[in-house]
């Protein structure tokens, strides 16, 4: 095994590809756990932290892999994902013998099979592993992460995924972390149009809405939403945790899925609907909790 992440960190380069709001704290918890890492982010600025804190920059993603058993990536989209990958200038022909990849981009099931399989064909491990928890979570270092792929390829990398998450299940074959990814994303849908409508219906009830929190965040209806996010949205705070537009990314890839499944979620064509609508008012670098603007009518 050409990355051995159980003899720790002075054996495993790791090269870390996507240093916006999440990655850069998931970069810099393996940093701190004294492994070498070296990163590429398309803007080279978001990663200045991470450099000031020993990380190795290259200006192209095939210039981490040529330096890295473990390739980490993080990034926008689907075809962010494809380009990284595929071609000779993608990670995969670029890669060192035996290296591992972990994707952990929220992305296509389709294509998180397609990289697995390209994978295998080469001799290299594969596994995508989307996360969920927000930039808190990756602060923290409690992300969720949900993993397909080879089962022996987990356990190899296991040790790196616990720095970075609390909550590491491993979920079956290649694309089986993308579709409970897409459970998470389906889920968050709808509970945002709750806490937005339940927040708003206080408000127009004349009750004060922070005490509202207190005695629905802890019962029934409690959710990791209505904990962390609701807060937000009564401060009027729409910065992002998770860009709306990388939500609806999500919704459209879970809607596509499901439609390719032979099933119908109105819930979450509700919720696309509505964030659609956001967009469209100029919140698509909001964070997902800005839903409530549209809810209120603010």
């Amino acid at each position: 095994m050409a990355a051995n992440t159980q003899a720790g960190a002075a054996s495993t380069v790791i090269g870390f590809i996507g240093t916006g709001i999440m990655g850069a704290s998931m970069a810099g918890h393996l940093l701190k756990n004294g492994y070498e890492v070296h990163v590429y982010n398309r803007t080279k600025a978001r990663a200045e932290g991470l450099l000031q804190q020993g990380a190795v920059w290259h200006d192209q993603p095939k210039e981490v892999a040529k330096h890295a058993d473990v390739v980490i990536t993080i990034v926008g989209y689907p075809n962010d994902v494809e380009q990284i990958y595929f071609g000779a200038e993608g990670l995969l022909d670029n890669a060192r013998a035996g290296a591992y990849f972990l994707d952990m981009t929220t992305s296509s099931p389709t294509l998180a099979k397609r990289i697995s399989q390209e994978a295998a064909d080469k001799g290299l491990h594969a596994l995508d592993a989307p996360v969920s928890g927000g930039d808190v979570g990756a602060r923290e270092a409690k992300l969720s992460i949900m993993v397909g792929g080879d089962a022996e390829a987990f356990d190899a990398v296991k040790p790196l995924l616990d720095i970075m998450g609390a909550n590491v299940v491993y979920q079956g074959p290649a694309g089986s972390g993308q579709f409970t990814k897409m459970c998470n994303q389906i889920t968050i849908a709808s509970n945002m149009i709750g806490v937005s409508e339940a927040l708003a219906y206080a408000k127009a009830a004349g009750l004060d809405q922070t005490q509202v929190l207190k005695s629905i965040s802890s019962g029934a209806a409690g959710s990791w939403s209505l904990s962390n996010l609701a807060p937000r949205m009564i401060a009027g705070d729409f910065a992002p945790g998770f860009y709306v537009k990388h939500f609806v990314k999500d919704i459209r890839i879970a809607l596509d899925s499901a439609a390719e499944m032979g099933l119908e979620l109105p819930g979450l064509k509700l919720a696309q609907s509505l964030y659609e609508q956001l967009i469209e008012h100029g919140g698509d670098n909001d964070g997902t909790q800005a839903l409530y603007r549209i809810i209120a009518g603010e």
